[in-house]
């Protein structure tokens, strides 16, 4: 049961590096997930934590690999109080293949990179805006269907704000 709160909560933190990243493109709110661009700097902001989806997943096959889930300075008091986040609080996953040798995992080639931008506009998906790009290349989103690649998933975190990263000190 816990391997399967974790990939839940690596999915979400993609989904909110997505809206994140989308936020940051406009520098304000943005309307739809094709405005979204990859934040530049983004790992300078807060760390919030890495987690490694394994082939011993069933989440592997979609989330497989290394998640860097960072939070922009925005959102950051929010992660650290809970609550509810403002608008332009973006998470982002810089997702990562993963190998194993001896016990010790290693970072690998670059998969994707998501974003969660908070954006209360956005009604018909609890706030929030979110993108992925295959590779971390800009030129291939991968999200065409928020409600569907993403809301659905976060719904059980709607007391979380949709989010399913926590504070850890």
């Amino acid at each position: 049961m816990k391997w399967l709160t974790v990939l839940v909560i690596a999915f979400a933190i993609v989904a909110s590096v997505v809206a994140a990243l989308l936020y940051a493109a406009g520098g304000s709110a943005a309307q739809s997930a094709s405005d979204l661009k990859i934040p530049t700097g983004y790992r300078s902001w807060f760390h919030v934590n890495t987690l490694v989806i394994d082939k011993a997943s069933p989440l592997f096959e979609a989330l497989g690999g290394m998640h860097n889930i960072y939070i922009n300075s925005t959102g950051q008091e929010a992660l650290k109080k809970g609550g509810t986040y403002p608008d332009g609080s973006i998470f982002l996953d810089d997702l990562h293949e993963v190998t194993a040798s001896d016990g010790s995992y290693a970072e690998g080639a670059r998969k994707a990179i998501t974003i969660m931008i908070k954006d209360n506009k956005q009604t018909s998906t609890g706030g929030w805006v979110w993108q992925a790009w295959a590779g971390g290349d800009q030129s291939k989103p991968l999200v065409t269907d928020a409600v569907k690649q993403c809301f659905e998933c976060h719904q059980p975190q709607k007391d979380h704000d949709y989010v399913y990263s926590t504070y850890i000190p």
